[in-house]
C-alpha cells in the first residue's frame, strides 16, 4: 500500500506539474505524520529493551521516564527538523501553490496507510519488547533526502531532473525504512 500512495503521489505531482518543492513538502507532511504516530508508539509501550541504547553517553534501563524523556527528545528533535524543513520549502514557493487540493489528498491518503500500518505495529509492540533505540532513530532515515536534495542542488535544476533526484532519493530512504521496520517487526514476531 506504501507504494501505491507513493506512486500516486508522483503520478499526481507530474500531472499537476509540481515543482520539486511540492513534491517535497508533500513529503515533509508524510514524515511528520510518521514523526507523529512514532511519539504515539513510544509512549503507548508497556515493554521495551534499551539493549544498545544510550542517553547522555550512559546505558539506561528500561524504566518510564526513559521512554518519556525518549518520547520527549525524539519530538522536539525530530520536530526541529521538520520546522525548518518548512521554512526552507516555504522560502521557495508560496503556500498556496504547496499546500494545494492534491497535496491534501496525498497526505490524507498516506495517513489513513500508515494510521492502518501503525494498528498492527502498535499490536506487535504490546506482545513483544521492541527496542526503542530502534524505534527512535528509524524515522530519522527520512531526513536523508530532504538534505540530500537541499545541498545537491535539486531544487535549483530544471523542474524533471529535481524530482527525479528526489524521487530516486526518497524511494532508497523508503525501502531502507521499510527494511528496518520489517527486521524488527520479525524480531519482535519471535519473541512472542
Amino acid at each position: 500500500m506504501l507504494l501505491a500512495v507513493n506512486a500516486a503521489t508522483l503520478c499526481v505531482a507530474v500531472f499537476d506539474h509540481w515543482s520539486t518543492v511540492a513534491l517535497m513538502a508533500a513529503y515533509w507532511a508524510q514524515s511528520v505524520l510518521i514523526g507523529i504516530a512514532n511519539v504515539f508508539r513510544i509512549v503507548a509501550l508497556d515493554r521495551f529493551s534499551t539493549q544498545g541504547f544510550k542517553i547522555g553517553g550512559r546505558a539506561v534501563d528500561p524504566t518510564p521516564a526513559v521512554k518519556r524523556q525518549t518520547a520527549i527528545f525524539f519530538a522536539i528533535h525530530y520536530g526541529f527538523f521538520h520546522l525548518a524543513y518548512l521554512m526552507f520549502l516555504r522560502s521557495f514557493a508560496k503556500a498556496s501553490v504547496i499546500f494545494d487540493g492534491w497535496f491534501w489528498l496525498c497526505t490524507v491518503a498516506f495517513g489513513l496507510d500508515h494510521l492502518w500500518s501503525h494498528r498492527g505495529r502498535a499490536a506487535l509492540d504490546r506482545q513483544a519488547v521492541p527496542n526503542i533505540g530502534t524505534m527512535m532513530f528509524t524515522p530519522y532515515l527520512r531526513i536523508v533526502p530532504m538534505h540530500l536534495t537541499i545541498l545537491l542542488g535539486g531544487l535549483f535544476i530544471n523542474a524533471a531532473a529535481g524530482m527525479i533526484l528526489f524521487g530516486v532519493l526518497k524511494t532508497l530512504a523508503d525501502l531502507a525504512m521499510h527494511l528496518v521496520e520489517r527486521a524488527q517487526a520479525r524480531k519482535l514476531a519471535t519473541q512472542t
